[in-house]
Protein backbone atom coordinates (compact mmCIF):
# COMPACT_ATOMS: atom_id res chain seq x y z
CA UNK A 1 0.00 0.00 0.00
CA UNK A 2 1.14 3.52 -0.78
CA UNK A 3 0.11 5.94 1.94
CA UNK A 4 -0.09 8.89 -0.45
CA UNK A 5 -2.68 7.03 -2.57
CA UNK A 6 -4.69 5.65 0.39
CA UNK A 7 -8.15 7.27 0.37
CA UNK A 8 -8.41 7.90 4.15
CA UNK A 9 -4.98 9.56 4.10
CA UNK A 10 -5.88 11.74 1.11
CA UNK A 11 -9.12 12.75 2.79
CA UNK A 12 -7.31 13.61 6.03
CA UNK A 13 -4.77 15.68 4.09
CA UNK A 14 -7.56 17.54 2.29
CA UNK A 15 -9.48 18.15 5.52
CA UNK A 16 -6.35 19.51 7.20
CA UNK A 17 -5.51 21.81 4.27
CA UNK A 18 -9.06 23.17 4.10
CA UNK A 19 -9.20 23.57 7.88
CA UNK A 20 -5.93 25.52 7.90
CA UNK A 21 -7.11 27.71 5.04
CA UNK A 22 -10.34 28.61 6.84
CA UNK A 23 -8.57 28.91 10.21
CA UNK A 24 -6.39 31.65 8.80
CA UNK A 25 -9.53 33.82 8.78
CA UNK A 26 -10.59 33.44 12.41
CA UNK A 27 -7.22 32.64 13.99
CA UNK A 28 -5.16 35.47 12.54
CA UNK A 29 -7.75 38.22 12.80
CA UNK A 30 -9.69 37.20 15.90
CA UNK A 31 -7.38 34.91 17.87
CA UNK A 32 -9.79 31.99 17.92
CA UNK A 33 -8.62 28.40 17.78
CA UNK A 34 -10.32 25.87 15.51
CA UNK A 35 -12.02 24.34 18.53
CA UNK A 36 -13.29 27.70 19.74
CA UNK A 37 -14.61 28.54 16.28
CA UNK A 38 -16.50 25.24 16.06
CA UNK A 39 -18.08 25.83 19.46
CA UNK A 40 -18.94 29.43 18.56
CA UNK A 41 -20.58 28.25 15.33
CA UNK A 42 -22.50 25.48 17.11
CA UNK A 43 -23.79 27.93 19.71
CA UNK A 44 -24.75 30.44 17.03
CA UNK A 45 -26.75 27.70 15.32
CA UNK A 46 -28.35 26.25 18.48
CA UNK A 47 -28.54 29.32 20.77
CA UNK A 48 -27.42 27.37 23.81
CA UNK A 49 -26.40 23.81 24.45
CA UNK A 50 -25.52 21.48 27.23
CA UNK A 51 -21.73 21.28 27.34
CA UNK A 52 -21.68 17.54 26.68
CA UNK A 53 -23.81 18.04 23.53
CA UNK A 54 -21.00 20.09 22.01
CA UNK A 55 -18.85 16.97 21.65
CA UNK A 56 -20.82 15.28 18.83
CA UNK A 57 -22.00 18.59 17.39
CA UNK A 58 -18.44 19.87 16.84
CA UNK A 59 -16.55 16.61 16.17
CA UNK A 60 -14.27 17.48 19.08
CA UNK A 61 -13.48 15.25 22.01
CA UNK A 62 -14.54 15.96 25.57
CA UNK A 63 -11.17 17.40 26.61
CA UNK A 64 -10.95 19.70 23.56
CA UNK A 65 -14.43 21.05 24.32
CA UNK A 66 -13.62 21.53 28.00
CA UNK A 67 -10.39 23.43 27.30
CA UNK A 68 -11.97 25.58 24.60
CA UNK A 69 -14.91 26.43 26.86
CA UNK A 70 -12.50 27.48 29.60
CA UNK A 71 -10.67 29.84 27.24
CA UNK A 72 -13.95 31.17 25.84
CA UNK A 73 -15.36 31.80 29.31
CA UNK A 74 -12.20 33.70 30.30
CA UNK A 75 -12.49 35.76 27.10
CA UNK A 76 -16.12 36.61 27.86
CA UNK A 77 -17.54 34.68 24.90
CA UNK A 78 -19.67 32.19 26.83
CA UNK A 79 -21.47 31.74 30.12
CA UNK A 80 -21.95 28.37 31.78
CA UNK A 81 -25.01 27.92 33.94
CA UNK A 82 -26.40 24.91 35.82
CA UNK A 83 -28.92 22.86 33.86
CA UNK A 84 -32.41 22.93 35.34
CA UNK A 85 -32.85 19.24 34.41
CA UNK A 86 -29.49 17.89 35.62
CA UNK A 87 -27.53 19.48 38.45
CA UNK A 88 -24.28 17.95 37.16
CA UNK A 89 -24.68 19.41 33.66
CA UNK A 90 -23.93 22.92 32.53
CA UNK A 91 -25.73 24.92 29.85
CA UNK A 92 -23.39 26.89 27.62
CA UNK A 93 -24.71 30.20 26.33
CA UNK A 94 -22.99 32.61 23.96
CA UNK A 95 -22.60 36.18 25.19
CA UNK A 96 -23.54 39.25 23.17
CA UNK A 97 -19.81 39.66 22.48
CA UNK A 98 -19.71 36.13 21.01
CA UNK A 99 -22.73 36.79 18.80
CA UNK A 100 -21.13 40.00 17.47
CA UNK A 101 -17.86 38.18 16.82
CA UNK A 102 -19.68 35.38 14.99
CA UNK A 103 -21.48 37.89 12.75
CA UNK A 104 -18.11 39.46 11.85
CA UNK A 105 -16.45 36.13 11.06
CA UNK A 106 -19.20 34.39 9.06
CA UNK A 107 -18.92 36.50 5.89
CA UNK A 108 -15.15 35.97 5.93
CA UNK A 109 -15.27 32.19 6.30
CA UNK A 110 -18.03 32.02 3.69
CA UNK A 111 -15.80 34.00 1.34
CA UNK A 112 -12.96 31.53 2.01
CA UNK A 113 -15.33 28.61 1.32
CA UNK A 114 -16.38 30.27 -1.95
CA UNK A 115 -12.73 30.78 -2.90
CA UNK A 116 -11.91 27.12 -2.26
CA UNK A 117 -14.93 25.80 -4.15
CA UNK A 118 -14.37 28.12 -7.12
CA UNK A 119 -11.68 25.64 -8.18
CA UNK A 120 -14.58 23.36 -9.18
CA UNK A 121 -17.32 23.77 -11.72
CA UNK A 122 -20.91 23.75 -10.45
CA UNK A 123 -21.29 20.17 -11.65
CA UNK A 124 -18.06 19.15 -9.88
CA UNK A 125 -19.19 20.81 -6.64
CA UNK A 126 -22.53 19.01 -6.81
CA UNK A 127 -20.78 15.70 -7.52
CA UNK A 128 -18.35 16.28 -4.66
CA UNK A 129 -21.16 16.95 -2.18
CA UNK A 130 -23.05 13.85 -3.32
CA UNK A 131 -19.88 11.75 -3.10
CA UNK A 132 -19.08 13.06 0.38
CA UNK A 133 -22.59 12.22 1.55
CA UNK A 134 -22.31 8.68 0.18
CA UNK A 135 -18.90 8.03 1.73
CA UNK A 136 -20.02 9.53 5.07
CA UNK A 137 -23.11 7.32 5.08
CA UNK A 138 -21.03 4.24 4.31
CA UNK A 139 -18.44 5.13 6.96
CA UNK A 140 -21.17 5.49 9.58
CA UNK A 141 -22.72 2.11 8.80
CA UNK A 142 -22.24 -0.53 11.43
CA UNK A 143 -19.42 -2.81 10.29
CA UNK A 144 -21.73 -5.79 10.71
CA UNK A 145 -23.94 -4.33 7.96
CA UNK A 146 -21.06 -4.22 5.49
Amino acid sequence: MKLQAFFPYQLAQLAEAVSRSVASVYADRFGLSRDEWRILAALAEQGEMQGSDLVPHTSLDKMQVSRALGRMETAGLIRREPSPEDARARIVKPTAQARRLYRKIVPMVEARETFLLEALSTAERDALMRALDKVRERALQDLTDA
